[in-house]
């Protein structure tokens, strides 16, 4: 096990994952889906979401959460919003077991009260990615965290985003779950990382908790699903911006997830998304090499003892 990749947190993680769907399978993307789906139905029947409020005696703001997944639909709403676009057995039937998986509890909802409702999102949506793209120029990403850098990181923000005391350790846990999803022999998330190099020289934490962070970037960057480059404080900085995650799914739109100090939020719009992705691939030109940052880490690490 890479170094800083708490033994209980990771049993804990397989054994939620052991109750979610198989085979990536995620409830979260599901929902996605299948309000999107229930959307392109009712723009096939040329029916306004106030309509089929009207029709079904519902709000219309309950159409609209249903179709951007805001909330799980009963069975009976779903039939309905079905029967209302005239929608034949065979698609109601895939429909109706898309909502039956969708129906179904992710590993993260049990951290649902803790964390903030797009950070649990985000969780549920990295479980169905294939790819994943992210630019960090402040702090590691989590996914690469150790559990004492994660606690640092966290307990910095607390004072100021006043979250309670006791979700600290609810919000490290989750973090160290979640890093299953490239840790895992089946299947694991391709992960591929742009850092900042005043990412190695911030310091969270004592000299010892930093050389055991950037020791794990290097355990890390030797896996084959996981690329890490650093991009040099001397080189051309082709994008001026803050930290993005650029997941990439095998049946669902790509979406980005920004996250700031007091929230976080999805862009799914598809040419704002490729925006995001042309920027990615010019950090990646900009940036060292994947030997060469390994080497940039050795020498960053001398100088934190």
């Amino acid at each position: 096990m890479p170094s800083g990749a708490s033994a209980p947190y990771a049993s804990t993680a397989r054994v939620r994952r052991s109750t979610g769907l198989s085979d990536r399978g995620s409830p979260t993307v599901r929902r996605r889906r299948l309000g999107q789906e229930l959307r392109r139905l009712r723009e096939r029947a040329a029916l306004t979401g106030d309509q089929v409020a009207a029709q079904l005696g519902w709000s219309a703001a309950k159409v609209s959460r249903i179709e951007t997944a805001k909330t799980s639909p009963r069975k009976a709403d779903v039939e309905a919003l079905l029967e209302a676009y005239e929608v034949d057995s065979g698609q109601r039937q895939e429909l109706l077991d898309l909502h039956r998986d969708a129906a179904k509890k992710g590993w993260w909802e049990d951290y649902q009260s803790s964390l903030p409702h797009e950070y649990t999102t985000l969780l549920g949506l990295e479980v169905e990615a294939t790819y994943a793209r992210n630019w960090e120029p402040q702090v590691v990403p989590g996914l690469l965290q150790t559990e004492e850098y994660a606690l640092e990181i966290v307990k910095a923000v607390q004072p100021i985003t006043r979250f309670a005391q006791g979700g600290v350790r609810s919000r490290v846990e989750a973090r160290m779950a979640r890093q299953q999803i490239i840790l895992q022999d089946d299947q694991p998330l391709n992960l591929m990382v742009v850092l900042d190099e005043s990412v190695l020289l911030r310091g969270f934490g004592d000299a010892t908790v930093m050389r055991a962070q950037l020791d794990r970037l290097l355990s890390l960057s030797e896996l084959p699903n996981i690329r890490i480059q650093v991009l040099p404080l001397d080189a051309d900085h082709p994008v001026n911006t803050g930290s993005f995650l650029h997941l990439k799914f095998p049946e669902f739109h790509d979406v980005v997830y920004l996250e700031s100090l007091f929230g976080a939020r999805f862009v799914e719009e598809e040419e704002t998304v490729y925006g995001y992705e042309i920027a990615f691939d010019r950090l990646q030109a900009e940036a060292l090499d994947v030997d060469a940052s390994r080497d940039q880490i050795r020498k960053t690490i001398e100088r934190w003892k």
